[in-house]
């Protein structure tokens, strides 16, 4: 109790100031909410960014990916104002951040940050207020999620007391409790077990749906498939990879597709047979196209050769360009 009171007194101004605030980021015609150009960060010999540069769309989720010790951390810390860059410059809604601009920001970082003797409830309270609310909306929105993760019971007990999912449960509310413009979460699924990793989700995406603009870090790859429409791969300091999530699975395709088929087929100069396989009645090939031809010549090959009950191109996993990506 004695380390909340020290925080409480320390951070009484905070309250007051962002009380006062007018909550709302104001709109811009520029679809981009937030830009980071030419960002340079360096560490007593190590160069953590080197002149990383990255668009994110509003109401989206951008996929902020790379290996350990890649510089995500030392990014979304300098998006968070909580150390500057060297150069290059970041920007919310066009104009250059400053930190008044934090209050616009929920951040869930990797490390938690819960007081593990407070009550969850008392402790929630403080942090809303912290970030702008009056103690009445911060009930009453405390309320509303609470009910939402069916987590009413915990209210009264002390954070050391919950597991580490339920303590991300509440981190998690907190974090988005003040509605912020942009969101950043950094592995939020840690710790989470597969149900409740799916509830986060749709809570994910129902932020966006509702006007959020989520940046999202995990090394999960089937995540972001599931959540992100365009994604930067941080390597070495450097982006390496960036786009949307459908274009750079396209730039990967290997020409690789999956045909159900009444008959076997035979392949011939315009594809190559990988691998066949019979399945109630139905053949099931694996082909490699050679030609530099389009679908349609291909299917006009294989439809001389059998019916054809279903063609799907094979693209590569997010997992598996990450992987191809940073090893080269």
């Amino acid at each position: 109790m004695a380390e909340f009171r020290f925080c409480q007194i320390f951070n009484q101004f905070f309250i007051s100031y962002w009380q006062n605030r007018n909550s709302a980021i104001p709109k811009t015609t520029n679809m981009i909410l937030l830009e980071v150009e030419n960002v340079v960060k360096q560490f007593a010999g190590h160069r953590a960014l080197d002149g990383v540069s990255l668009l994110v769309p509003e109401n989206s989720v951008y996929g902020l990916l790379g290996p350990n010790g890649a510089g995500k951390t030392t990014l979304i810390r300098i998006i968070n104002c909580i150390t500057a860059p060297d150069s290059g410059e970041v920007r919310l809604n066009g104009k250059r951040m400053t930190p008044a601009d934090v209050q616009h920001i929920g951040y869930l970082p990797e490390e938690r940050g819960l007081y593990k003797k407070m009550k969850v409830g008392e402790q929630a309270l403080y942090l809303a207020q912290l970030k702008g609310m009056s103690k009445a909306d911060a009930l009453k929105s405390l309320k509303y999620w609470f009910e939402r993760f069916e987590i009413q019971a915990w209210w009264d007990k002390k954070v050391e007391e919950l597991s580490k999912g339920m303590a991300q449960k509440v981190q998690f509310i907190t974090t988005i409790l003040h509605e912020p413009k942009l969101l950043i979460f950094d592995e939020p699924f840690s710790g989470f077990d597969p149900v409740n990793a799916e509830l986060l989700k749709r809570e994910i995406l129902n932020l966006r749906d509702n006007g959020a603009t989520v940046i999202f870090s995990t090394h999960n790859m089937g995540t972001v498939e599931d959540l992100c429409e365009n994604i930067s791969l941080v390597d070495n300091a450097k982006i390496v990879l960036q786009g949307k999530v459908s274009d750079i699975k396209n730039s990967y395709a290997t020409k690789t597709y999956k045909i159900n088929s009444i008959n076997p087929i035979i392949g011939n100069h315009d594809f190559e047979l990988l691998t066949v396989k019979q399945n109630n009645g139905v053949t099931e090939s694996t082909i490699k196209k050679l030609s530099t031809g389009g679908n349609n010549q291909l299917l006009s090959e294989i439809i001389k050769q059998t019916e054809i009950l279903s063609f799907e191109e094979l693209l590569p996993s997010m997992n598996e360009i990450f992987i191809e990506t940073v090893r080269k």
